[in-house]
């Protein structure tokens, strides 16, 4: 029996030239522009949550801002309400809301978030649409690009990046307007009296706007933004996407205008004119499946759905779907029945409870605090006449914007009695901290620790009653 011989394998030589790339080299991307119901819905968003977001900073209520997180007096004003410190938990239930919110859109229609309401993709879409004013569509601005330097080039760039600028800088102020108030802010700043804080927000804020809007724009999403990463785990089969059918698509090919089922050419529907990679904000094709750059914008649905108007065919050819739809062929009607499915329900169910119990305590809760604090330097001592005294202090915290009229007093054991009952106005949105001296008979009680009762009681239109327990030290 013949030896075996070992059989060669050539094998490329490496130059000393060669290099081996560790990041993928940036390609720029030039979205182009699109119109259809999605690209409507998307705008619509952009317009409500700026609206929101330039405009809510100058509502004003009560006399003083609407919305307003008063750092220097550590109180977040929101409307009727104020919160202090203290209140951390609501934001901690609306943080909670916030990410069963996300959770639950994310398993019914996969990035709806980050495709119509994310603060990327809005200034993104605001950044563009400057660009697209100022240097035209994608096709002009590839040429302007990569023309000679001149004079036209240079300012058609500088009034670019100069309204990039003006709306960054102003997107700057509008946001530390909401921590100092913006009616006193844009007087400081005319007068070039701005805070060092301040100013460093400003800046930094409005220049994170222009470098993540008009610099880096799908570098956010692909590579820094962790939602893409882990966004995978929270789809499943039923989870609407926007996806490619390649049975309807495939084989593809150029075609004549109403040319109809493509049964002599053995073409399907794709007509391969790449529409749907140019108008998409990260540069992606849709027909090689899912892919984690995908943002869910459906920019991609209205271009198809534009060219399979003009070759005659119909709608659908990149859609919502999901995959089970597309293993089985489901109609839009079988889609939506398997929406309402148990993952959804568990999301739904916690976030309801969620907010209902979040709503009901905020419906509830006080608007008069009061903190009892021992005096700790002298727990007791004795006095005139052969009574007992106890030192507090009481912190008394005013949650409405009216002031209160304030009476206080003492019960719990045998001729407890305060040596000044005060009786003082509490400050709208206020607190305000005072001694007590709370004194007993000596035989009252026996020697130790003996529980009362402060009762708080306000007058006025906010009127409350509360009661609040500490302890009688007797020697």
């Amino acid at each position: 029996m013949s030896e075996a011989k070992p059989v060669a394998i050539p094998v490329k030589p490496v130059k000393a030239t060669d290099e081996v790339a560790l990041y993928e080299v940036r390609r720029k991307v030039y979205p182009r522009a699109v119109s259809g119901i999605f690209a409507r819905w998307r705008w619509a968003m952009v317009w409500f949550t700026q609206l929101l977001f330039y405009g809510l900073a100058w509502v004003q209520w009560n006399d003083r801002q609407a919305l307003l997180f008063h750092l220097t007096e550590r109180k977040f004003y929101l409307f009727g309400w104020v919160f202090w410190p203290q209140d951390v938990f609501y934001l901690t239930v609306l943080l909670i809301i916030c990410a069963y919110s996300l959770f639950l859109f994310t398993a019914v229609a996969g990035r709806l978030w980050c495709g119509y309401a994310c603060p990327q993709t809005v200034y993104t879409e605001i950044f563009l649409w400057i660009e697209r004013k100022i240097e035209g569509d994608r096709a002009k601005r590839m040429k302007l690009d990569n023309a000679a330097p001149s004079f036209a080039k240079f300012a058609t760039k500088a009034a670019k990046y100069g309204a990039w600028g003006a709306l960054a800088l102003w997107t700057g102020i509008t946001f530390v307007g909401y921590f100092s108030p913006i009616r006193e802010l844009l007087p400081t700043i005319a007068r070039f009296e701005l805070g060092g804080w301040e100013l460093f927000w400003i800046c930094f804020y409005g220049g994170f706007t222009y470098l993540m809007a008009g610099v880096m724009r799908e570098q956010v999403c692909k590579y820094m933004c962790p939602y893409a990463r882990f966004q995978g785990v929270m789809f499943d089969p039923d989870t609407l996407v926007i996806t490619y059918d390649p049975e309807r698509g495939e084989p593809r090919g150029a075609r004549r205008k109403n040319s109809g089922k493509q049964t002599e050419q053995k073409l399907g529907d794709c007509v391969d004119c790449g529409i749907c990679v140019q108008v998409c904000p990260t540069g992606i094709d849709i027909r090689d499946g899912l892919q984690y750059e995908c943002i869910g914008c459906a920019a991609c649905i209205d271009a198809c759905d534009q060219v399979m108007d003009k070759v005659g065919s119909p709608h659908g050819l990149i859609r919502y779907t999901t995959e089970n739809a597309m293993k089985q062929h489901w109609g839009m009607r079988d889609v939506l029945r398997h929406v309402i499915r148990p993952r959804v329900l568990v999301y739904l169910s916690v976030l309801l409870a969620i907010i209902v119990a979040g709503g009901w305590s905020l419906a509830h809760r006080d608007t008069l605090r009061v903190d009892v604090i021992r005096d700790r330097t002298t727990l007791s001592r004795e006095v005139e006449g052969g009574l007992i005294e106890n030192i507090y202090t009481l912190q008394m915290m005013n949650m409405a914007e009216t002031a209160r009229h304030i009476h206080v007093g003492v019960s719990g054991l045998d001729g407890v009695t305060l040596v000044e009952a005060p009786d003082f106005e509490l400050p709208p949105a206020g607190n305000k901290g005072f001694t007590i001296h709370v004194r007993v008979p000596a035989d009252s009680a026996p020697k130790g620790s003996h529980k009362i009762v402060f009762d708080i009681r306000s007058d006025g239109a906010e009127a409350a009653r509360l009661s609040e327990k500490a302890s009688f030290m007797m020697p």
